[in-house]
């Protein structure tokens, strides 16, 4: 373990300088097509900055030391922003490189050169220079791949992404970080990656809180994997189960002895780009804790509650997230 280290935004760090990690969060996020509305709703950084400081540095008195930034390139991920979040904050942000599900990312670049000839190559060779050199010309190295699937599939296009994202693990030994889409193909995802050589300690399936069928999840977590319950807070919309189903469902897994292989976060989104979002009023009572703040304010609370003891709390926000790293 001595011999890891993990990219952040700031520089390299020791495995065991990560403590306590949220381990799929958006200091920023904008979905393609963005960009083309900045003549009404500009890039600002300040805002930015100001947004992701506020929130994060007040989550050091509950211990909080690191953030994985799941944003990939084609939705809006800007690492000297994140950069300068984190030194403003004192909070780690670990970057990623990788590309988004197809129905929402920007594929039309990768489908068009894969229309030409075999692109595995190419898209390979920028995830593992963002991981080694760094993106972009910042020098600023990507910590974690970020790889997705749609609802009930992994297209053709995905599996190009998942294919390059297992030749760069296998390049560097950096974790790979999954989108699940309306909670299906967990499974599907652990058996590809796996299948492809990829060290099952070294992924995160994420999004596995869309979906609370205790099989569902232990049939991903047979492949070895860690299964993020990353979208906490975020309840009854889109078909996502309310909380106290996901509260009981972690502590029924924690009780039948997958404690080390689960892994708690929010996907929550600090600034959103483009324009604001005109969310309807009734939908505010379900949001209303879809922030970083939740996991200590309500969610350890609730699983204590339901016997998640101090112990196995910290195995999952802490010990996980460090093993992940380290593939222990």
């Amino acid at each position: 373990m001595d011999s890891v280290k993990i990219n952040t935004v700031t520089g390299s760090i020791s495995p065991e300088d990560l403590g306590v990690t949220l381990v799929h969060e958006h200091m920023l996020f904008g979905f393609p097509g963005w960009e083309g509305d900045q003549t009404v709703a500009p890039f600002d950084r300040k805002s930015i900055v100001n947004n992701g400081v506020s929130t994060l540095k007040p989550l050091k008195t509950f211990g909080l030391k690191s953030v994985i930034d799941a944003t990939p390139s084609d939705t809006g991920r800007n690492v000297e922003a994140l950069k300068e979040i984190s030194e403003k904050s004192e909070v780690n942000i670990i970057c990623s490189t990788g590309y988004y599900h197809e129905s929402e990312g920007a594929c039309a670049y990768w489908k068009f050169r894969a229309s030409l000839g075999d692109v595995s190559g190419e898209i390979y060779e920028l995830f593992l220079k963002e991981i080694s050199d760094g993106i972009m010309g910042t020098g600023i190295k990507a910590g974690v791949i970020k790889v997705g699937s749609s609802k009930g599939r992994i297209t053709d296009y995905e599996n190009l992404m998942f294919t390059a994202a297992a030749m760069a693990h296998k390049e560097s030994g950096v974790p790979i970080i999954t989108h699940t889409q309306d909670g299906t193909m967990g499974p599907e995802q652990a058996k590809l990656l796996v299948g492809m050589g990829v060290d099952p300690k070294r992924i995160q399936i994420g999004h596995m809180s869309d979906n609370v069928d205790l099989e569902y999840h232990k049939a991903t977590m047979r492949h070895g994997v860690f299964t993020a319950w990353d979208r906490m807070g975020l309840q009854g919309l889109a078909g996502c189960p309310m909380d106290e189903e996901r509260y009981a469902a972690i502590a029924e897994l924690v009780k039948q002895g997958y404690v080390k292989q689960l892994l708690i976060s929010h996907d929550s989104v600090i600034t959103w780009l483009g324009r604001p979002l005109n969310i309807p009023s009734a939908a505010f009572p379900l949001i209303a804790n879809w922030h970083p703040g939740h996991l200590f304010k309500n969610i350890i609370p609730a699983l204590k509650q339901g016997g998640v003891s101090d112990e196995q709390i910290k195995t999952i926000i802490e010990d996980n997230p460090r093993r992940l790293f380290t593939g222990e």
